[in-house]
């Protein structure tokens, strides 16, 4: 599907037979009305189900039924070198496939509104206009919605970001729940662990994140953690840096023990 705002168009992923459709909130932000055409050329007026600033993830609504779905797949299990093809509307030419491979996880590029960034890295060629789209794995699940480009003239060098479909799913489902998304918070500041930290706290290696404040009265101050704590681990998986905490606390409902 291809959203319509003012004159630009922006791919999307349909993901329930529904007419519930995936895209960016960049896509969709500040538009005054929304058009979605199918491949098939049958265009409907759509209806912002909820917006994610933060995550830059959008839930659309059309008024149909028996659509065909690209189904979510696990984004924790792609690994790095994996085939990834990407499908947007490239400078409004109409619908591409572009194909690459996953280059990194977990990138943070600081070009969103919010601080909630665990990109799927791709060489997959992405330019402007592919925003929204599906990014697929070489089974023809999604993986990602393809969401910025670094590039110094406008156009693809082959740095493109995704947003993993495990994020994309945890901001949907909520958005259609009940419109916005609710994250879990610590109440904590942190910096990066440096070797010279690791050795100055008597750790054998240099892993985690260095607690340098806790709110006072907050879930972190209530629970015992102090400043100075080192956190490695959150709910048994290991934190390599303060962007992976942020994520994982994020993506925790609130109250969660």
């Amino acid at each position: 599907p291809v959203a319509e705002q003012a004159r630009s168009a922006h791919p999307g992923v349909i993901v329930h037979a529904d007419g519930t459709i995936l895209t960016n909130h960049h896509v969709v932000d500040g538009a005054e009305q929304i058009k979605v055409e199918l491949p098939n050329h049958r265009i409907f007026d759509a209806k912002v189900v909820g917006s994610d600033p933060p995550s830059d993830l959008a839930v659309l609504k059309i008024d149909a039924k028996d659509l065909p779905v690209l189904a979510l797949g696990d984004s924790d299990k792609v690994r790095v070198g994996d085939i990834a093809l990407a499908i947007g509307n490239p400078l409004g030419i109409g619908q591409t496939v572009t194909a690459g491979i996953i280059s990194a996880k977990s990138r943070y590029t600081g070009l969103s509104d919010g601080s909630f960034e665990d990109f799927l890295q791709t060489d997959a060629p992405i330019n402007q206009g592919n925003s929204g789209g599906a990014l697929i794995d070489s089974t023809g699940e999604l993986i990602g919605i393809n969401s910025q480009i670094l590039s110094t003239s406008g156009g693809n060098i082959g740095i493109g970001f995704a947003i993993p479909s495990n994020m994309a799913r945890n901001v949907m489902d909520q958005l259609i729940k009940t419109g916005k998304v609710h994250r879990g918070q610590l109440g904590i500041g942190i910096q990066p662990m440096t070797p010279e930290l690791a050795q100055q706290f008597g750790l054998n290696e240099t892993r985690g994140v260095l607690v340098n404040s806790v709110a006072e009265n907050g879930p972190a101050a209530k629970t015992g953690i102090r400043r100075v704590d080192v956190i490695v681990a959150f709910n048994g998986k290991p934190v390599s840096d303060g962007n992976t905490l942020r994520n994982q606390i994020a993506g925790t409902a609130p109250g969660t023990q």
